[in-house]
C-alpha cells in the first residue's frame, strides 16, 4: 500500500473525516486526486473481482481496461471488450429511448443507479432536460403510486414507528457517515397525489439524485429517510403489495414525539451542518416542523420556501420584459396550502426589501383564495394560523372567476393541486385586465395542473406570460412558437444546498432564498425573454447552481451564520470545485 492510500485508510478507520469539497467527506482521496492520478478503490479492504462489479460507488462494467482487470481478478468476469464511458452513455440512452412507457424509463434508470454510480449521475448530467421528467415529475408521481409493485431493492432508510426509541440505532445502519444532506418525507402528501405512505419513498430519493446531479453533492453524503407513520390511504392497506405499516396514521402527539426523536437522533449522529430538507408533508405538520426546528436545526422545507424561491425568481425576471417592479403588481392565488402561503410570504419579504414598506403593508397586495373562495377578514377566526396574514378587508367572493374580476390581478398563480381550475373564462378575463397577464400553473403533476401551456396561449391570444410547475412541449399559436418556462425547484434546491454545506451553515434563513432567487433571475438572457422563457434552460443547470451556491454562501457569510472559515475569495469557483464529477476513475 502506497503513502497516500496508507494516510487515507489509517484516517478512514480512525474517524478522521478531514473533508473537502465544501465539508463533502472524500475519505478515499478520489476527489482530493487529480483526474489522471490512480486511486484505490477502498470499502474495508481493497475491492477486487467480483465484489468490485457489484460495488455501485466503483463499478465501471466493461470500461474496465486490461490492466484495471488483471489488478483486480477481474479477468474473465467480464466479456473482452473495452468500452469508454461516453459508448456506455450513448448505449443506455438508446435503450432508454425505446421504451414508451415512461415508468419503465423510471425503472430502467433507478436500475443502473443501483449498478453503476458514476454511469448514472454522468446520463443525468448529460441528459438533464430529456431524463429530468423521468427521475422526478411528472414520472416520479407515477413511480410513488406503484411502488410496492415495482419494488426491487432497499434505496435509502425506512424509519417505522416500530422503531420508536431506537431512531439513533437505525440511523447508525447506514453504511455512510459523512452525511451531508437528508431528504425526509412521511409521504402524507406526495406531489398532488395526496398520502402514499411509505410508497413516498422515490420523492426523496428523486431528490437526492438531482442534488447531485444538478448540485454536485456527492452521492455518499445524502441521504434518503422515509418516516413510516401508517397511512390513511385505504386503497393501500388493502394491497398485498404495499410495504409500509398497514395502520392508521399517527397524529397529535404520537406523532410529534416520534418526529422530535428523529430530529435529535440526526443531529447526535451526523452534527449540526446535516441539512433536514422535509418533502411532501402534509400542511398541518409541514408549517408545525419548519417552526420548530428552523432555529435549532439547519432545516428547508422545499415544498414552502423552495417554491417561493423559484417562483420569486421567475416574476423578478419577467419584470425585465414587462417593465415593471414586483410592488406594481397584484397578485391572486389559487391554493392556500404550504406552496400558496410560502410563494407570498417571499414576494412580500422581497417587495418589503424593495420599497421599505412594513411586510404587514405589502402583504395586502396579495390576494388568496381556497376551496371556500376568496379569504377576507370576515373569514379570519375559522382560518388555520398560516391562511391568516392574507385575510384582508373584501366582500366574500365564492368563485375563482369572481375574484379575478373583483381584485383584478395581474398575476395569476395556481398552486392549488386541482387541475383544470383556469378555466377559458379565468384566462380571458386576465387576458382582458393585462396587456401581458403573468400566469402560473404551478400544481403537479402534469394531469394536476390548473391549465396546459396551449390553454394558456390560446385563451391569452398569444400574450400571456406563463410557466407550470411540470414540463409542457412547446405551443404554435398564430404562426409564432412559445416555449413554456417550468418554474421547477430543481433550479434552486440543489445550488441551495451546496452553498448551505460549502459555507458550513447553521441555519437556514429568509435572506438566504431571496438571495437564491435573485441569483437565478440573473442567468436568465435576453435570448430566452425572447422564446417567452422566465427560466433558463436546464442544460446549463450545473453553472447556474455554482451560482445560487455563490449567492446563498455570501449571504450566509454576511448573516455571520458561516463555520467554515475563512471566506473563500471567489464563492463560485469554490462552488464549482466542490462540485461532485461522475467520470470514471482510473484504478491502480
Amino acid at each position: 500500500m502506497g503513502t497516500n492510500q496508507t494516510q487515507i485508510f489509517d484516517e478512514y478507520v480512525s474517524g478522521n473525516k478531514s473533508g473537502v469539497g465544501g465539508g463533502i467527506s472524500d475519505v478515499y482521496g478520489e476527489d482530493s486526486a487529480t483526474m489522471d492520478q490512480l486511486v484505490t478503490p477502498w470499502v474495508t479492504s481493497v475491492a477486487s473481482g467480483y465484489t468490485l462489479m457489484r460495488d455501485p460507488r466503483y463499478n465501471k462494467g466493461l470500461a474496465f481496461t486490461d490492466k484495471e482487470r488483471d489488478a483486480h481478478y477481474i479477468t474473465g468476469l467480464l466479456p473482452p471488450v473495452v468500452l469508454s464511458q461516453d459508448v456506455q452513455e450513448r448505449k443506455v440512452m438508446h435503450n432508454l429511448r425505446q421504451y414508451t412507457v415512461p415508468l419503465q424509463r423510471y425503472m430502467a434508470l433507478m436500475d443502473l443507479q443501483e449498478r453503476n454510480e458514476r454511469l448514472f449521475y454522468k446520463l443525468l448530467i448529460d441528459n438533464v432536460e430529456e431524463l429530468l421528467p423521468v427521475v422526478y415529475t411528472p414520472t416520479v408521481g407515477e413511480a410513488c403510486q406503484k411502488y410496492g409493485s415495482i419494488y426491487r431493492r432497499p434505496q435509502g432508510l425506512y424509519i417505522s414507528l416500530k422503531e420508536k426509541g431506537k431512531i439513533l440505532e437505525v440511523l447508525k445502519n447506514w453504511p455512510q457517515r459523512g452525511i451531508q444532506v437528508i431528504v425526509v418525507t412521511d409521504g402524507e402528501r406526495i406531489l398532488g397525489l395526496g398520502d402514499l405512505g411509505c410508497q413516498g419513498m422515490g420523492i426523496p430519493v428523486g431528490k437526492l439524485s438531482l442534488y447531485t446531479a444538478l448540485g454536485g453533492i456527492r452521492p455518499s453524503a445524502c441521504l434518503p429517510i422515509t418516516i413510516d407513520v401508517g397511512t390513511n390511504n385505504e386503497k393501500l392497506l388493502n394491497d398485498e403489495f404495499y410495504i409500509g405499516l398497514k395502520q392508521k396514521r399517527a397524529n397529535g402527539e404520537e406523532y410529534a414525539e416520534f418526529l422530535h426523536e428523529f430530529m435529535c437522533a440526526v443531529k447526535q449522529n451526523y452534527g449540526e451542518k446535516v441539512l433536514v430538507q422535509f418533502e411532501d408533508f402534509a400542511n398541518h405538520h409541514a408549517f408545525e416542523l419548519l417552526s420548530k426546528y428552523c432555529s435549532s436545526h439547519l432545516v428547508f422545507n422545499d415544498d414552502i420556501q423552495g417554491t417561493a424561491s423559484v417562483v420569486l425568481a421567475g416574476l423578478i425576471a419577467a419584470q425585465k420584459v414587462l417593465g415593471k417592479s414586483l410592488a406594481d403588481h397584484t397578485f391572486l392565488f389559487l391554493g392556500a396550502g404550504e406552496a400558496g402561503t410560502g410563494i407570498a410570504e417571499l414576494i412580500a419579504l422581497k417587495i418589503s426589501k424593495e420599497t421599505g414598506k412594513p411586510i404587514d403593508e405589502t402583504r395586502k397586495k396579495i390576494w388568496l383564495v381556497d376551496s371556500k373562495g376568496l379569504i377576507v377578514s370576515s373569514r379570519k377566526e375559522s382560518l388555520q394560523h398560516f391562511k391568516q396574514p392574507w385575510a384582508h378587508d373584501h366582500k366574500p367572493v365564492k368563485e375563482l372567476l369572481g375574484a379575478v374580476n373583483a381584485i383584478k390581478p395581474t398575476v395569476l398563480i395556481g398552486t392549488s393541486g386541482v387541475g383544470k381550475t383556469f378555466t377559458k373564462e379565468v384566462v380571458e378575463a386576465m387576458a382582458t385586465l393585462n396587456e401581458k397577464p403573468l400566469i402560473l400553473a404551478l400544481s403537479n403533476p402534469t394531469s394536476q395542473a390548473e391549465c396546459t401551456a396551449e390553454e394558456a396561449y390560446t385563451w391569452t391570444k398569444g400574450r400571456a406570460i406563463f410557466a407550470s410547475g411540470s414540463p409542457f412541449d412547446p405551443v404554435e399559436y398564430d404562426g409564432k412558437k412559445f416555449m413554456p418556462g417550468q418554474a421547477n425547484n430543481c433550479y434552486i434546491f440543489p445550488g441551495l444546498g451546496l452553498g448551505l454545506i460549502m459555507s458550513g451553515a447553521i441555519r437556514v434563513r429568509d435572506d438566504m432564498l431571496l438571495a437564491a432567487s435573485e441569483a437565478l433571475a440573473s442567468q436568465v438572457t435576453e435570448e430566452n425573454f425572447a422564446k417567452g422563457l422566465i427560466y433558463p434552460p436546464f442544460a446549463n443547470i450545473r453553472k447556474i447552481s455554482a451560482n445560487i451556491a455563490a449567492s446563498v454562501g455570501a449571504k450566509t457569510y454576511e448573516l455571520g451564520l458561516a463555520s467554515n472559515l475563512p471566506r473563500p475569495k471567489d464563492l463560485v469557483k469554490m462552488a464549482e470545485s466542490c462540485m461532485y464529477s461522475p467520470v470514471y476513475r482510473n484504478f491502480r
